[in-house]
């Protein structure tokens, strides 16, 4: 099943959520890195803002010190860390390559160089696993393994309803 919604990067809530149940729970130790992402829609209300915006994913540099909104620089060769604090989920963002050029525009205010979520292992679906806490939002993002470079995230925002899906991939190549 997952190996489809991958492919796809579509799948229903219902189907979201009997993957992520059927694949492995991860640990805190599994995550330290750098992940690259994209999401998988599931008809909520965030699908396809982050991709267009110049997302690149997430680094967990260790249980206390995590960037959770991680976006291309320049050409793509570079990354900067944006402070979730200052990104208005519940504005009408646009869904396409205006978001992006926003985003470049926006980079001196939204720009953050600390850490803005940490790492804990939370009981989610009956099962603990490696859960990012946001720091200044009531967001966590649930990951469960489907091998080892890649993860199934779910992100449980409260108020929001239904599962937001993305999947992160190790990313190990060098950046500059």
């Amino acid at each position: 099943m997952i190996a489809d919604i991958i492919l796809k990067r579509t799948a229903t809530p219902d189907q979201i959520l009997q993957a992520f149940d059927a694949l492995q729970a991860t640990n805190i130790d599994f995550m330290i890195g750098r992940w690259r992402g994209f999401e998988i829609r599931t008809g909520h209300g965030l699908d396809g803002l982050l991709e267009p915006s110049g997302w690149y994913g997430k680094v967990f540099e260790s249980a206390e010190a995590v960037h959770p909104l991680m976006f291309y620089g320049s050409g793509k060769n570079s990354l900067y860390a944006v402070d979730p604090m200052l990104v208005p989920l519940s504005a009408p963002l646009p869904r396409s390559s205006a978001l992006g050029y926003a985003m470049k525009i926006l980079r001196p205010v939204l720009q953050t160089r600390l850490p803005k979520a940490r790492l804990r292992m939370i009981e989610y679906r009956g099962r603990s696993t490696a859960t990012m806490a946001y720091d200044s939002k009531p967001i966590f993002d649930h990951f469960a393994r489907i091998d080892d470079q890649r993860v199934l995230g779910i992100m449980d925002l409260k108020g929001m309803p239904g599962p937001y899906a993305f999947c992160l991939e190790r990313d190990n190549t060098p950046m500059t």
